[in-house]
């Protein structure tokens, strides 16, 4: 592998001027941690990680960034004093790169990042109405509740406050760690389809439900955002991210779903986040486990553009 610059993303050399097809965006957000904490510092972490991610990708024809020109812009930041006044400023932040024609990719932080980035979406060219929008969530977490330790913006509500904006469907996959209001309500609010983990990945039965998520993938249609919490992955793949959990997607069942959702003829992805990124004192797994995920919604992009 070639030297490579640890400040961009893959660290490829990058024009300072444009015109940019991909914008990778760093959000180091961390206002609402109920458990672990350190998301502050992951969006530099998988930068600097995916330095040493190999830029050969079978589905391209050559390596990255195979003829796109990406851009890794100057991490977000603010002083505001309340989380809703910084989910304001991220809005700020991100809304020029979402409308502005370049395919965002979002490096953070606390998933309530989700929150500001929808509501920048409503202004996205292939959308008339958030109704129109479909949002794909790999996640060990439901996050449906109405306020988590008396916060309504938590990272823990954020999928309930974007339906509450208007979004058409949310598809989440992996899901397995869930409250009893949050059950209550994936059964009552037809917007919501759940792949729960013990059923796609049963040691009995698993691979024929697993088949059927694919499936289900290739019929998505309109426009869709991916938002791909790294603990919706096995534990054993992000130990260090706020709550890992046992019993989730390995990275090859990962880079399945990713793959299929991008190969869809009926539907078009406006951008992804990775959030939940927390860089690991005992060793660099997690870090280097999100980066791979992003590198590959990265090239799937590219593949299809």
């Amino acid at each position: 592998m070639e030297e490579s610059d640890s400040t961009t993303f893959l660290g490829l050399k990058e024009s300072d001027s444009g015109p940019w097809d991909i914008a990778v965006l760093q959000i180091p957000l961390e206002m609402t941690s109920s458990y672990g904490e350190g998301t502050r510092h992951g969006p530099l972490a998988c930068v600097e990680a995916s330095s040493q991610v190999e830029l050969h990708d079978p589905i391209l024809t050559s390596e990255l960034p195979c003829g796109a020109e990406i851009h890794t812009a100057e991490p977000w930041s603010s002083d505001a004093p309340s989380l809703r006044e910084q989910l304001d400023s991220i809005g700020e932040y991100v809304k020029p790169w979402i409308v502005g024609g370049q395919f965002p990719l979002i490096l953070g932080g606390e998933h309530g990042i989700l929150l500001p980035i929808v509501e920048s979406l409503s202004s996205h060219h292939e959308i008339s109405e958030l109704s129109d929008l479909t949002i794909v969530q790999i996640d060990a977490h439901a996050d449906l509740r109405d306020q988590l330790n008396g916060e309504r913006f938590s990272h823990g509500t954020v999928i309930r406050r974007a339906l509450d904006l208007g979004v058409g469907k949310v598809i989440q996959i992996g899901v397995r760690a869930f409250s009893e209001e949050e059950e209550a309500l994936m059964s009552m609010d037809d917007r919501i389809e759940t792949w729960f983990a013990k059923d796609l990945l049963a040691v009995s039965g698993g691979h024929l439900k697993w088949d059927s998520l694919i499936s289900r993938i290739g019929d998505i249609s309109g426009p869709v955002w991916i938002t791909f919490d790294v603990d919706g992955l096995d534990g054993s793949l992000v130990p260090s991210t706020g709550t890992p959990v046992p019993g989730g997607l390995s990275h090859w069942g990962s880079v399945e779903i990713i793959e299929k959702i991008f190969s869809s003829e009926k539907c078009s992805v406006i951008g992804a986040d990775v959030n939940e990124i927390v860089p690991g004192s005992d060793g660099p797994l997690t870090q280097f486990s999100a980066a791979l995920i992003a590198t590959k919604i990265l090239a799937c992009h590219i593949a299809k553009s």
